[in-house]
């Protein structure tokens, strides 16, 4: 077939023949292509492979065997095949999908009626249906050419005046009326729009308008389980709503033993047709699928599979076998044994002998509510079904199950099974499904979901987070990965639903981490946990008994010193809600995140005032316990003072005083782009600050910390408080190099978190020191690292003490916070080489990472509403309280001297009272200096004119010299201006330091 082209512009008759001789394939009413798509993998792309899809155009089924879809480039002469698997045939107006490679992009996967591999072009290429299975020849082929569709402005061969338009990575050219429009013109009847594959399970479409012919409904079992010299029957049935179901045979898969027997044909249009499929006794073990075709008066077919499965009885461990997953795996297996609980969707078997083989399990999990139904625990039970291996989904490995049950008969009743005593460190697929005891005693180290799903994490002893002991990456951290690994099960509620009443709370209303529960007893089942996964799951036989082996403390304990310091996270703590009110009633509110407009879904924490109230009165609680001298706190509404200022005065009304204890330091210049921000409380009649508030808007710290200078009132030491939260490891998306997530247990993020405790320690900690002129820094807060982790290395690898590591590790496990049933601290106080003498103790108050999530302030998250108004689940973090003894600035010496006053004379041409003083050094030790005289309670109307300063509303000089040695003396002279001629009185006083 040729096309007539002039040398230059084509003539109308040229193009008039050239239209007339473009190829013309597919009759009206066959089958045609109706959809071609070679995006699939693609960047952008929706679907991970490239696909072809059919449609029978036609009234009447037509079966394409020995048929292919081949494709060549749109200029190219060689044909890539993908044959058609044999016997297909395509009801009227049914579409069949065939998916062709698969690309490395994509999110969805196919369900195709087809397979192949053939790697399409997106933008331009040729398809054809052929109805043979040899590829064909040369760039414009037409011997056995069904149909054709060349795509893409570049095609070379189509059919009509042009190619479809132009797909690509999201577009498929797609023939319009749903498949049906057929003029033989390829750019006239495609259209390109979004992938949307149908198959021939997608809902029919009649191409004439006229009524589809109804297909052939089966009813078939799936499968039929005997064991051997049994034999069975099973049922099978066929209707068509406009047509008789007439005929029966089995079309694959016959064997001697295996017949079809006792075919009724339907008497009329939509009535049964009935045959047995009928297995002798005779058939020795094994797997048998059995296809069975019925047809019908209209030339229709339908088939379905019956897998036979013939077998002597498996006993359990011989199911489960030694390894993680059964030998048995997709084999229909029959076995027998003792019911020994039942759950929701089904019931656990275990064999009352047992293989003595520690390394198999003795029970097995047998899945079917309806089964489950028909026995009772202490049955005996022989129980026939596929051996599947069950994964949740993001579990790392599968759980032995029986399913797709065919026969469950019961044997006998009333018999028991003895648990197994097992301990902690276990590998438990060795035990799964079986009636255990825990001998040892189990510690909670998780309740996270108890209230939702009425989970506890339980282990022995209490599991390190592996980075807060070891740096990352280490042999001894992935020796403590394995280790916890091995040592975790989930005590569950059997209840497989938010359970009505949250389980295991004691009269307090909670049960802590820490908490102890001893002779645990329950069948060891596997399945998904609360925060994603699978794991081994205790469901009770007999009722848990814990023991408060974790006791609450009212408040913090913590070694006495002149300034107590704390951190505290609160917990997404806003006045303004996620309802759009606020804490003074106001509607309409809304947050902001860095520069974005006010927003109701940019806030955090309550939703409305009823549940703002209750989350202020628990953390004030925790603030009026701790009682300290300054607090940072971290998550806190970043609205300027607004929200830190509201906190202050609840926390001072608890209090009560009549002077308000606390108040809060006015917000640094920059306070980031976040929701939330650090914030500093303190006590001024404790602590006076230096200076205003610093802070470090560098755009590595979307949260940045703030620093506060304060003198001590009592003895005018001096210090400074750092307050942070670095870069949270979770919300991984567009993490970049060093900040996905690598698997070490660092979480996402790591290299940010590094790079915003470099600047701190580089540029924001030699920042304050130089303004405060003290190198005393305290840096506190959420460093979202545990205690070895990358950011915190390198703030002690150069010389910050980690003050938690030298006071809290030698008694026990330093911990904050609780995640995945692991415990760690991520909440710091890391002090300077120049305080780090000067701390006297640090403590950690666990009043809320051991506590349930259930009883927070939170409403409507769980049946029952455990709230008490106290400190105890304030927030998600503990808070780290630390107590420092600051050397004082000064030091009274009046002791160590003898002052000699001089007599005062009057001048009477200045009108000047003047005289001197004389302190000679009587201790025998030298007096360092500066040296401060104080004259204390001078009459109202009398001023020393020569005065170095005041110090607590007095007059006082400096005396020259840096030091006084033993029994140096050294004087100094006073004038007074007494216009009231006054008698001058005073008490003199000497003091070592700086005030």
């Amino acid at each position: 077939m040729t096309h007539l082209h002039s040398p230059g512009r084509m003539t109308v008759l040229a193009a008039l023949l050239a239209a007339l001789a473009a190829p013309v394939f597919a009759a009206p009413g066959g089958v045609v292509i109706s959809q071609v798509y070679g995006g699939g993998g693609n960047s952008g792309a929706t679907y991970k492979n490239d696909y072809i899809e059919l449609l029978n155009t036609g009234d009447t089924a037509v079966t394409l065997t020995n048929w292919s879809v081949q494709y060549a480039s749109a200029t190219g002469t060689t044909w890539q095949v993908t044959k058609l698997p044999a016997s297909v045939t395509l009801a009227a107006g049914q579409y069949y999908l065939v998916h062709e490679a698969l690309g490395s992009g994509g999110t969805d996967a196919l369900t195709p009626d087809a397979t192949g591999t053939i790697p399409m072009s997106a933008t331009a290429g040729k398809v054809a249906l052929v109805n043979s299975i040899t590829a064909l020849a040369g760039g414009k082929p037409v011997d056995n050419v069904v149909d054709l569709v060349g795509f893409g402005t570049t095609a070379g061969y189509y059919e009509g005046s042009g190619a479809t338009p132009a797909p690509s990575n999201t577009l498929a050219v797609i023939r319009k009326n749903n498949g049906c429009l057929d003029s033989n013109d390829n750019s006239s009847d495609f259209v390109t729009g979004a992938a949307s594959p149908r198959t021939t399970a997608s809902e029919r479409v009649s191409c004439s308008g006229g009524p589809l012919p109804q297909p052939i409904v089966l009813a078939c079992p799936g499968s039929v389980g005997i064991d051997v010299g049994t034999g069975t029957t099973a049922p099978l049935q066929a209707s068509d709503a406009d047509s008789l179901v007439d005929k029966a045979a089995i079309s694959k898969g016959a064997v001697s033993g295996i017949s079809l027997t006792g075919f009724t044909p339907a008497t009329a249009d939509n009535r049964t047709a009935t045959a047995t499929l009928v297995v002798d006794a005779s058939l020795p073990a094994g797997t048998y699928p059995v296809e069975i075709t019925f047809g019908n008066d209209a030339s229709q077919t339908a088939s379905c599979t019956v897998n036979v499965a013939v077998s002597g009885l498996v006993k359990i461990p011989q199911i489960q076998g030694s390894g993680l997953a059964s030998p048995y795996v997709n084999t229909v297996q029959t076995t027998s044994g003792v019911v020994t609980k039942k759950l929701g969707s089904g019931f656990t078997i275990q064999d009352p002998q047992g293989d003595g083989d520690p390394d198999t399990s003795d029970a097995i999990f047998v899945f079917g509510a309806s089964t489950a139904a028909a026995v009772n625990e202490g049955d005996l039970v022989r129980v026939t079904g596929t051996v599947t291996e069950f994964t949740p989904n993001g579990a790392k490995r599968s759980y032995t199950e029986l399913k797709d049950v065919s026969a469950a008969t019961v044997l006998g009743s009333g018999n028991t099974i003895q648990p197994v005593n097992i301990d902690l460190p276990a590998e438990l697929s060795h035990y799964e499904g079986m009636l255990v005891r825990f001998t040892n005693p189990l510690t909670v180290n998780g309740n996270s979901y108890l209230g939702d799903r009425g989970e506890l994490v339980l282990a022995n002893g209490r599991r390190e987070t592996p980075t807060n002991r070891y740096r990352a990456g280490t042999l001894d951290a992935n020796a403590l990965i394995a280790a916890n690994a091995q040592n975790m099960v989930v005590l569950d509620d059997g209840i497989f639903t938010v359970p009505p009443h949250i389980p295991y709370l004691a009269a307090d209303k909670t049960v802590r981490a820490g908490d102890t529960v001893t002779d645990l007893v329950g069948v060891l089942d596997f399945g998904a946990i609360g925060g994603g996964g699978g794991w081994y799951k205790l469901q009770p036989t007999e009722t848990p008994v814990f023991s408060r082996t974790n006791a609450r403390e009212d408040a913090p304990t913590v070694v006495a010193g002149n300034v107590r310091v704390a951190s505290a996270n609160v917990l997404n703590f806003f006045t303004t809600f996620t309802d759009g009110t606020d804490a003074w009633g106001r509607t309409g509110q809304g947050c902001t995140i860095g520069s974005s407009a006010p927003s109701k879904s940019n806030c955090r924490g309550a939703d409305n005032l009823a549940e703002f109230n209750r989350q202020r009165d628990k953390i004030v609680n925790e603030l009026k316990a701790m009682n300290a001298d300054a607090v940072g706190l971290m998550e806190i509404q970043n609205n300027g003072d607004i929200t830190v200022s509201y906190l202050v005065d609840a926390l001072n009304q608890a209090i009560g005083a009549p002077t308000p204890t606390y108040a809060y330091v006015a917000k640094p210049a920059a306070t980031g782009t976040d929701a939330i921000r650090v914030a500093m409380i303190y006590k001024p009649a404790v602590l006076t600050p230096v200076g205003g508030a610093l802070s470090d808007g560098d755009a590595v710290n979307n949260r940045p910390p703030m620093a506060q200078t304060f003198k001590v009132n009592a003895n005018g030491a001096k210090f400074s408080l750092i307050v942070n939260h670095l870069k949270s490891k979770g919300s991984c998306g567009g993490a970049g190099a060093g900040d996905t997530d690598s698997g070490d247990g660092q979480g996402c993020w790591t290299a940010t978190r590094v790079l915003q405790a470099k600047r701190l320690f580089t540029y924001f900690i030699p920042t304050v020191v130089a303004a405060a002129g003290d190198p005393d820094v305290l840096a506190v807060g959420d460093f979202n690292a545990y205690g070895h982790e990358d950011p915190i290395a390198y703030l002690t690898d150069n010389g910050m003490v980690n003050e938690l590591e030298r006071f809290v590790r030698p008694n026990g496990t330093p911990y904050s916070y609780v995640f995945d049933g692991q415990s760690g601290y991520l909440d710091h106080a890391l002090a300077s080489s120049a305080l780090d003498p000067q701390v006297a103790g640090v403590t950690e108050w666990h009043n809320n990472a051991d506590e349930p999530d259930a009883i927070d302030y939170n409403l409507g998250d769980t049946a029952d509403d455990p709230y008490v108004n106290n400190p105890f689940r304030a927030s998600d973090h503990d808070p780290v309280v630390v107590s420092l003894n600051l050397a004082p600035a000064y030091a009274d010496v009046t002791a160590s001297v003898k002052i000699v006053p001089g007599t005062l004379g009057y001048n009477r041409v200045t009108g000047k009272f003047s005289g001197n003083v004389t302190f000679t050094n009587t201790s025998g030790a030298a007096l360092s200096g500066p040296l401060q005289y104080v004259l204390q309670g001078l009459p109202a109307g009398v001023t020393l004119d020569n005065r170095s300063g005041a110090f607590n509303g007095a007059p006082y000089v400096t005396l020259p010299g840096t030091t006084l040695a033993p029994g140096a003396a050294v004087t100094v002279a006073l004038t007074f201006t007494n216009p009231s001629k006054t008698s001058i009185t005073f008490t003199s006083k000497l003091y070592s330091g700086t005030f």
